[in-house]
């Protein structure tokens, strides 16, 4: 790490104690762009990097509901906004038992560059809860919405914070928390949420975006080597929204996904995943994997409590949550033909992990670029809002395509600008980096 950084570094450590994932967030982005205060000076005398990794404003808030036989909880709600200097500040709300501060602001400081990267004007934000939504009646995560957003509705707007879904937060729970937004300040104001549902001024694509879009940032990457999906077996671990369109993406664009995975363990499926299946058991029961294995044939082994990245693959896409990916898992997987690994998920790779992928010359998609899609549509679901316009799903998909094209262009541009060819990881945080950095000297000291 440059010296500079390196200070600035020990500054965060010492000011963020306890929050290793931020940590580990800030430290991989400050690795990269050492080589950019030396073109940039003005960046350094600005103190641009300092400002970045302290958010603009945190906001902590209590949570209270009742759950079905009226027992009264208290969970804690987050809101991080990080840096507006793009546009409104953008970024999922999640809800998890794992989630604390230090979980929002890694997740939130990944935003500003991610959604950099788009070329759209939205600055970066996170969100979320420690509340599990597993297990709960469907009018218990309906209450939870409803006092998180009459905390939460007070802090947003289509001009200031625009929240979406993320792990825990779905079509339904989006739907929640809007309609108490609506309630709340008597204005339908479809712009200041998305992921919203089509009947009332969601986007067509949303759905599906994180995971198509890091099946186009992949194909992009194994374009780059003359190869494409056709033919390839794929691991993609999770079984969420981004990992069932990651595989129906994968699928349509010729590859075979061969495994995917739960909290509970993964299924290995030799003829290739039935998405209808999975979809059905995922999307419609809530159900587990094990259930999959159970109707899909004595060819299907469900395994619990493993990891998926011991099956062989040659292509990975993680898209389950963080750190799933060790040191020990990228070893194995670069001796048993892995070449192309794409984020679905945020921060899903360690750094051992990451440097054991680019030391072997895999092609590594990190997360703030190969899973760019889903924050890109949510945009795009911005304009649509504001124009009172609603586009094809066609339509949709081509601006998604075209965005994670462009974003794949200017990585490796920016990669070999820098002397560092096909490192999509320094790639990512520079032209992240640059983006933001130019907006806040031209905004000045704020």
């Amino acid at each position: 790490m440059h010296e500079k950084l390196s200070s600035i570094y020990d500054n965060v450590l010492r000011r963020n104690p306890g929050e290793i994932e931020f940590h580990q967030a800030v430290r991989e982005v400050l690795e990269s762009v050492g080589p950019v205060l030396g073109k940039h000076p003005e960046y350094a005398e600005s103190k641009i990097i300092e400002r970045i990794c302290e958010p603009e404003r945190q906001i902590i808030f209590r949570v209270p509901w009742a759950d079905d036989s009226g027992e009264v909880h208290i969970n804690r709600g987050f809101r991080v906004e990080f840096n507006s200097a793009l546009g409104p500040y953008k970024g999922g709300l999640r809800f998890h038992p794992s989630v604390y501060l230090g979980i929002v602001k890694f997740l939130g400081f990944e935003q500003i560059f991610k959604n950099s990267l788009t070329g759209l004007p939205i600055g970066g934000g996170k969100g979320g809860s420690d509340f599990d939504p597993k297990g709960r009646s469907e009018r218990e995560v309906m209450r939870f919405c409803q006092s998180f957003m009459t905390e939460l509705y007070r802090h947003i707007g289509e001009y200031t914070d625009v929240p979406a879904g993320d792990i825990g937060v779905g079509g339904r729970e989006v739907g929640f928390l809007f309609g108490q937004y609506k309630r709340i300040t008597n204005r339908f104001e479809s712009g200041v949420i998305t992921g919203k549902g089509l009947s009332y001024g969601g986007a067509q694509v949303r759905t599906e975006a994180t995971g198509y879009g890091c099946a186009f940032f992949v194909e992009e990457m194994l374009r780059a080597r003359g190869t494409s999906f056709d033919g390839k077996t794929v691991v993609v671990s999770g079984s969420g929204n981004v990992a069932v369109y990651a595989i129906e993406k994968v699928e349509q664009l010729g590859g075979r996904v061969v495994a995917c995975s739960d909290s509970a363990g993964y299924v290995v499926d030799d003829k290739g995943i039935d998405l209808e299946l999975l979809k059905q058991i995922k999307q419609v029961e809530r159900g587990r994997l094990e259930t999959y294995a159970a109707r899909r044939g004595d060819h299907v082994a469900f395994v619990p409590g493993r990891s998926v990245w011991e099956v062989p693959c040659e292509v990975a896409m993680p898209s389950a949550t963080q750190n799933e990916i060790t040191g020990r898992d990228a070893a194995k997987m670069v001796e048993t033909g892995c070449v192309a690994v794409g984020e679905g998920a945020n921060m899903p790779t360690t750094p051992e992990g990451i440097k054991i992928f680019l030391e072997a010359g895999v092609a590594f998609g990190p997360g703030k670029a190969a899973n760019a899609g889903g924050v890109a549509t949510s945009a795009l679901e911005m304009q649509q809002n504001a124009s009172r316009d609603s586009w094809t799903f066609e339509t949709t998909e081509l601006r998604l395509r075209e965005i994670m094209r462009d974003i794949h262009g200017r990585c490796v541009e920016t990669a070999d600008e820098y002397g560092m060819p096909g490192n999509y990881v320094a790639g990512a945080n520079i032209d992240g980096f640059r983006r933001v950095a130019d907006a806040m000297l031209s905004l000045g000291l704020i």
